[in-house]
């Protein structure tokens, strides 16, 4: 059995509307709505509150299949955002590469002594 079918056999045997179960875990009628009808699947933390209110175990809510699909979806998510984060790494590191050697002073060795801001005008009011 599908979650969405699972979802809502569930929510009947305990006699509650989607609006009572929206409200009992904090979350939205329309969510509750997309769930039972198969287009999305909750989050971690709402499949938690799912599973205490009906006092099961998140296994029981989800099948084989979509426990990998949603183990698949959260590694694809992590990755971008590990590759986001490198990509910010290397933009600053990049950036000082360039305005590092505008404000510093180097040696005969090439090490800087010196790192100081360049002066701004000031403007008198």
């Amino acid at each position: 059995m599908e979650f969405s079918e699972k979802l809502k056999e569930l929510r009947k045997q305990k006699g509650l509307t989607q609006e009572q179960l929206a409200e009992a875990i904090n979350i939205s009628r329309t969510a509750i709505s997309k769930w039972e009808s198969g287009r999305g699947y909750p989050n971690i933390d709402a499949l938690r509150h799912l599973a205490k209110t009906f006092n099961v175990s998140i296994d029981d809510l989800l099948s084989t299949n979509e426990l990998a699909m949603m183990a698949e979806k959260s590694q694809k998510q992590e990755a971008i955002r590990t590759i986001g984060l490198l990509y910010g790494i290397l933009d600053i590191l990049g950036l000082s590469y360039f305005f590092i050697p505008l404000c510093g002073v180097q040696t005969e060795e090439g090490a800087f002594i010196q790192v100081s801001l360049p002066a701004l005008p000031v403007s008198s009011v």
